[in-house]
């Protein structure tokens, strides 16, 4: 068969001079260190060897949460490279999540920080998983001595492009997370589409440098800005914790830079950010959550650059871009752009019609970055899908005449904080569970530094008094942080509808300027 593999794609793309910087870190222990091509190639192969070593069945899934490092990212490469299933987990997940995650994906290796190996490899070993390794920020860890004595040379494994690549868990509207089942062509279209559209330089054309400050357990920092990089031979600064200023510091020595909008709000309450320090910068990119427009307008007025926004999901990778090319289109603030070049979209009303240009509906996608289905889950997969094949991406938005995407709002109440998802439903479903609590209500309000941040409502059980920090103290206990809600408020009753259905809407308004947003 032809070889489709991601790993193959990138290892094929890497500069013939091997010994050349691929990375360079920015800050963690040691920083600076500084990685060649060879030394992701040779490392990968290394940690390749080590699941070749386990003799594990295909399709195997290697569950990983760990904290940002470049042997995490080689550890990706490693997955690839062995024709494994990657399941990337959030570093700041809780032990109840983390169970049901191993639970659902049954991974037969799972690969955690040193200090969460204790918890960790009892849910592991108790739900079947029979390898579970440790890898620290600083280079150490279990994974990485059984590695030292493996040999670093490996026959990448080829694979097909329907093979499964990578499984992301995204938040359920009903609590439960589904696992978005992402193949090798999902990952190297978009790859490579991304590629052509937002105008990758090579070494010849002067070459880019990528500031990576992005986390790696999610598709904005995994697939689409190391991907990136790396598709193109191109050198990377690596931030392990994003620092306002630090990143700041190192816009001289970069030409592209990738964030979420509260990344972009924070270095604009920096004085150093200027039309200078940004010189040498070629392409800003925006998204995982919606850019303000104030936020756009400041940036330009302030650096001199236009912010592309994009669009994209755990289910679909990217969808949608502003144009990089002035003969493409202008970036028009408060639009993710067009749809990316191989992907089609469309925009229907609640019957299934089709919507005029600039009229509001429910935006739907095909193409060859829709993911394979949500992981054992075919009823699910079956009704987020049409008839004809199109994926229910549950934004509303509208077309305009000339094709550009503005996203209007979210059909299941999905809050975007700081660039993650938060699903109420799921929060709800902890709080609910609190002694003492009757019913919770949980919102999204405007926020100036992430966007939106979770707000509370909560209806105490007759004859039980609640205070809000207890509930939040609580939840920090059991879910990520970026959950938890900021503002816990105790409310005698939640407002219905006359169908008895909380009214969201009204919470929203009631509390509106809490973060002065």
């Amino acid at each position: 068969m032809s070889d489709h593999s991601i790993f193959a794609a990138l290892r094929a793309a890497f500069p013939a001079d091997l010994d050349a910087t691929a990375i360079t870190t920015a800050d963690g222990p040691g920083a600076p260190l500084h990685y060649t091509w060879r030394d992701l190639d040779r490392g990968s192969a290394m940690l390749a060897n080590v699941f070749a070593s386990l003799d594990l069945p295909a399709g195997s899934r290697v569950a990983v949460q760990v904290d940002k490092s470049v042997e995490a990212l080689m550890l990706y490469l490693a997955v690839q490279r062995a024709g494994l299933v990657y399941l990337p987990l959030n570093n700041a997940y809780r032990e109840t999540e983390i169970e049901y995650f191993i639970g659902d994906a049954e991974p037969a290796v799972v690969v955690c920080a040193p200090q969460d190996f204790t918890w960790i490899s009892r849910l592991a070993f108790r739900r079947g998983t029979k390898n579970v390794f440790t890898l620290s920020a600083d280079r150490t860890g279990s994974l990485l001595e059984r590695a030292s004595w493996m040999g670093d040379v490996h026959a990448p494994v080829a694979r097909a492009a329907d093979d499964l690549a990578a499984i992301l868990y995204t938040s359920g509207t009903t609590g439960r997370s589904k696992g978005a089942m992402l193949t090798h062509g999902n990952l190297l279209s978009n790859a490579r589409v991304l590629h052509d559209y937002w105008g990758w330089r090579t070494p010849e054309q002067g070459g880019d440098v990528l500031i990576h400050a992005l986390p790696i357990f999610h598709v904005h920092g995994l697939f689409v800005a190391s991907h990136g990089a790396l598709l193109n031979g191109s050198k990377m600064i690596w931030f392990a914790r994003f620092d306002p200023k630090a990143v700041i510091a190192r816009l001289p020595e970069a030409t592209v830079f990738m964030g979420v909008p509260t990344l972009y709000t924070r270095m604009l309450a920096e004085p150093a950010l200027t039309r200078e320090a940004c010189a040498r910068m070629r392409l800003f990119i925006s998204g995982s959550a919606p850019l303000q427009v104030e936020t756009f307008d400041a940036w330009r007025e302030r650096t001199g650059h236009t912010i592309l926004e994009r669009y994209g999901m755990s289910e679909t990778v990217m969808l949608t871009s502003n144009p990089y090319r002035r003969e493409d289109g202008e970036r028009r603030r408060g639009t993710v752009g067009f749809a990316l070049p191989g992907v089609e979209l469309r925009v229907r009303g609640e019957q299934g019609q089709a919507c005029a240009a600039g009229e509001i509906g429910g935006i739907e996608v095909k193409g060859p970055n829709v993911f394979a289905g949500y992981w054992r889950m075919p009823q699910k997969t079956k009704e987020e899908f049409t008839a004809d094949c199109w994926f229910k991406t549950g934004d509303v938005g509208t077309i305009d005449e000339r094709g550009y995407v503005t996203i209007v709002g979210r059909s299941k109440d999905l809050v975007i904080s700081g660039g993650y998802n938060v699903y109420p439903a799921e929060v709800e479903g902890f709080i609910n569970e609190l002694p003492g609590v009757a019913e919770s209500a949980v919102v999204g309000l405007p926020h100036p530094d992430f966007g939106e941040g979770v707000v509370a409502m909560v209806v105490p059980k007759l004859g039980h008094t609640l205070d809000g920090a207890a509930i939040a103290a609580a939840l920090k206990d059991r879910i990520a942080a970026f959950k938890v809600p900021k503002r816990v408020f105790v409310v005698g009753e939640l407002p219905r509808n006359a169908m008895g259905k909380v009214q969201k809407n009204l919470l929203r308004a009631q509390h509106q300027g809490l973060f002065g947003g």
